[in-house]
């Protein structure tokens, strides 16, 4: 694995808009290097030992990922060392049907992986390719929503299935699931200005309460007791304790267990972290959950390596709480003072939330550069903080992971 290298994750969901899965772009971290480290442009061997290096089962989360590759690395046998369970094999727009090419496809396939189209445009010259496809991706940009019936026409006779890809409005959302597609790639989910925002109802506001009591050390028969004018906050917390940090080792009972068997550090996360949380089966099927849960980890390892923030006991904490609270305009119609005020925040914690200022308000900003994939911006913050950005790979496989670590 290139020692300078990290791995974007720009999620893929299904029509109920759960997560299916990931798009895996690789990213130089180095300043002074432009270069993208993306599969189109790096060889076999290191796209290979970089999610080796990272272990690509604990990078998914059990989802799949999916991996650009150019006729190069299509036609390596290193290719081959890839899990097929983890992976979809993203074949890039550069690459033209060839009777060796599509031997090989036919081959991936009967090994068990799935095979996927980039940026895709239809052209007959793929008809014995489509046969073998699993998943066409429709690049919006490229092919207006309006030529989309005409497109999917062409492909009705095949199997494979559709992806929207850079779906940037809900209104593009919408009219590529009225149509039939299968799939979505994009941050449409996430943005401010796109989604409709919640009203703070009566969980949400509770679950501010409790990170207030335990914020001041409450007793924990006190906290229980707030839980209990509410089943469904119960339900909730309970929902995303057990779905991952567990498994099959234990069943958490009730939040009083759930305090015993987590620690109070990891509970107050739990809490935290169920302010995304929809009611289901999964709760980090949803796409916020894992955006949250993703942001605040990143910013507490960043916080256990900071050389103005490690010494602090506190700070891990207080990095975590931002990169959560940071998501919270993105759900509800409330004010980030208003929230700030709820809790009785840490001034740095507030100043960071209001106006990105100070060390918490730079690891917030270091955050929302990664989400960009704009590792050279990310790495200039790290190292005018004094963090080596070389060190960003293994941090965040750190981050990816803290639900497992309870």
């Amino acid at each position: 694995m290139s020692k300078n290298c990290i791995i974007g994750r720009q999620p893929i969901l299904d029509r109920d808009e759960h997560l299916y899965g990931y798009e895996l772009l690789f990213r130089s971290t180095d300043v002074n290097q432009a270069d993208i480290l993306d599969a189109g442009r790096a060889t076999a061997n290191v796209i290979v030992n970089t999610l080796a290096s990272f272990g690509i089962a604990e990078l998914l989360g059990g989802r799949r990922g999916f991996i650009n590759v150019d006729l190069d690395m299509l036609m390596d046998e290193v290719l081959e060392l890839l899990p097929q369970e983890h992976v979809v094999i993203e074949l890039l727009e550069s690459i033209e049907p060839s009777p060796p090419m599509i031997e090989r496809c036919r081959m991936l396939k009967e090994a068990g992986f799935i095979l996927a189209l980039d940026d895709h445009q239809y052209s007959p010259d793929f008809a014995e390719l489509y046969a073998i496809i699993d998943i066409v991706k429709v690049d919006l940009l490229q092919t207006p929503l309006e030529s989309l019936p005409d497109y999917i026409e062409h492909l009705r006779p095949y199997p494979c299935k559709l992806l929207a890809e850079k779906v940037e409005s809900m209104e593009q959302f919408s009219a590529c699931h009225a149509l039939g597609f299968d799939y979505f790639q994009g941050y449409y989910f996430a943005r401010p200005d796109i989604i409709k925002k919640k009203k703070m109802d009566d969980d949400a506001t509770n679950l501010l309460k409790l990170m207030r009591l335990l914020a001041e050390d409450a007793d924990t028969e006190v906290i229980e007791q707030a839980f209990r004018g509410s089943p469904s906050l119960t339900y909730k917390l309970l929902m995303l304790v057990n779905s991952v940090a567990f498994g099959q080792r234990h069943k958490i009972q009730g939040v009083g267990h759930a305090i015993a068997m987590t620690g109070r550090v990891q509970i107050k996360r739990w809490i935290q972290l169920a302010l995304f949380a929809a009611d289901g089966e999964d709760a980090f099927d949803h796409p916020l959950v894992d955006m949250a849960a993703t942001r605040a980890g990143l910013m507490e390892q960043l916080a256990f390596i900071h050389p103005l923030l490690k010494f602090d006991g506190e700070s891990a904490d207080r990095a975590f709480m931002t990169g959560i609270l940071s998501l919270m305009a993105n759900i509800y119609d409330i004010a980030i003072e208003d929230i700030i005020a709820n809790l009785n925040l840490n001034d740095e914690v507030a100043a960071a939330l209001t106006d990105y200022t100070g060390h918490y308000g730079d690891l917030l900003r270091v955050m929302e550069h990664l989400e960009d994939l704009d590792t050279c911006s990310a790495s200039a913050e790290l190292v005018s903080m004094g963090i080596n950005p070389n060190n960003l790979g293994e941090i965040q496989l750190r981050a990816f992971n803290w639900r497992k670590s309870a």
